[in-house]
């Protein structure tokens, strides 16, 4: 069991450098907690698909850890605060409404 939980870090730590170097932009939180997230999702996938299988499928455990890594690390991805990649309608200035004669009558209490 030690063996593979040294292996289900290492596959946390690989999977979380790479959405670091892969999509740098899409990761703002910082290295921190992406690298923390890979590497616990890893870690705790990995210990429950070990007992699950009762440690007989070490190459399973040690896919399974990947997977779920990969997945829960991908929640920390914010594609919309990437550089040129945010919606021209979330940044436009809001147009100064048209006043219309008698508009200030919408609001008028009775």
């Amino acid at each position: 069991m030690l063996v593979e939980t040294f292996a289900f870090a290492l596959v946390g730590v690989v999977v979380g450098a790479a959405a670091l170097v892969s999509w740098p932009a899409y990761f703002p939180a910082g290295r921190a907690p992406t690298l923390g997230t890979a590497v616990g999702a890893a870690l705790l996938a990995g210990v429950i698909a070990h007992f699950t299988l009762d440690g007989r499928y070490p190459a399973a455990g040690i896919a399974v850890s990947a997977v779920a890594s990969a997945l829960l690390t991908s929640l920390l991805a914010r594609p919309d605060l990437a550089a040129g990649r945010a919606p021209a309608h979330r940044h436009r200035p809001h147009r100064a409404r048209a006043h219309r004669a008698g508009a200030h009558r919408r609001h008028r209490h009775a």
